[in-house]
């Protein structure tokens, strides 16, 4: 047994018997120190090596994942937590996260939908218009692969690969990355594909663009704007949302339903001057696995 699993075991028997906490609160705590193991795998850290400077490192991540404030505070209050119970146990002499900050209340971060909120959005779609199986394709895709706007509106036909259950994603900086698809995704846009876009007149240049306008050329980041603020209108959603919300939520989602955090990471095409080296050899299996197991829209029942 490592120095983690044996620590992270009596750490939950200490909050049982001792905190006398609920279950609910123990396996809470339980999970925020294993996204911190998570975090410390690659970099071979057992829990008595962990430092401030690393603690900084993972609450970025935290970060970048797009959390809300209250969402970062709850992870950080489990990691001072666990650190005080290495304390008293004499497994450190010094607490690491001491000087940890809880992130400010009003610190600015993009609004995250609820997985009932998603919901509604794309229930909003009118399917009774031509342009509605693509938008509800489009928005499927941005939830359930987490892409950026200039991702999807660039996504081309010889990336996606159904069979193999992936599609391939050009990023920033022309770097590649495969993100897993869900059924549902393959659902909407072969749809679309079939009933809609084959009927266009497609516009020299745009034939291998998954997203047309009705022009029958690639849509632009402009266009996914207006569609998700109209449909926003429509369900008088007050959250002020925009393409990237869908990322932001996509992450959080997977976060707090217990995705490993590389995996996570991997899928956004996000970059660590620590983890880079490492996204390389992670297998794509277990990625597939880590996204579609714990992605609301492939928990429902279609």
């Amino acid at each position: 047994m490592s120095s983690w699993d044996r620590n992270i075991k009596d750490f939950v028997s200490y909050l049982k018997i001792e905190k006398g906490l609920a279950e609910n609160s123990v396996a809470a705590y339980k999970n925020d120190v294993l996204k911190l193991k998570e975090f410390a795998a690659p970099l071979q850290i057992p829990p008595n090596g962990i430092q401030f400077d690393h603690l900084k490192e993972f609450v970025s991540e935290l970060y970048d994942l797009g959390l809300s404030p209250r969402s970062q505070s709850r992870i950080i209050s489990g990691i001072k937590q666990f650190f005080n119970y290495l304390i008293l146990e004499d497994e450190i002499k010094a607490d690491p996260s001491e000087l940890l900050e809880m992130p400010s209340i009003g610190r600015k971060l993009p609004e995250v939908l609820s997985v009932d909120e998603i919901d509604q959005l794309i229930g909003a779609v009118d399917l009774s218009k031509k342009e509605g199986h693509r938008n509800k394709a489009i928005l499927e895709t941005l939830y359930s692969c987490g892409l950026r706007v200039s991702e999807l509106v660039n996504l081309q036909f010889e990336d996606i690969f159904f069979n193999e259950g992936f599609i391939r994603v050009i990023g920033k900086g022309n770097k590649q990355r495969l993100v897993p698809v869900s059924d549902s995704v393959e659902k909407e846009i072969t749809l679309y594909s079939e009933t809609i876009r084959k009927h266009q007149t497609i516009q020299k240049g745009h034939e291998s663009y998954v997203f047309l306008n009705r022009r029958g050329a690639k849509l632009t980041r402009v266009m996914i704007f207006t569609i998700i603020k109209k449909l926003a209108d429509e369900i008088n959603l007050k959250k002020n949302i925009s393409p990237h919300t869908f990322r932001h939520s996509f992450a959080t989602h997977l976060l707090e339903g217990g995705a490993n955090l590389r995996a996570i990471q991997e899928m956004l095409g996000h970059e660590s001057i620590l983890t880079t080296e490492i996204y390389t050899h992670l297998d794509q299996n277990f990625l597939k696995e880590a996204i579609i197991s714990h992605h609301p829209r492939n928990n429902q029942k279609r």
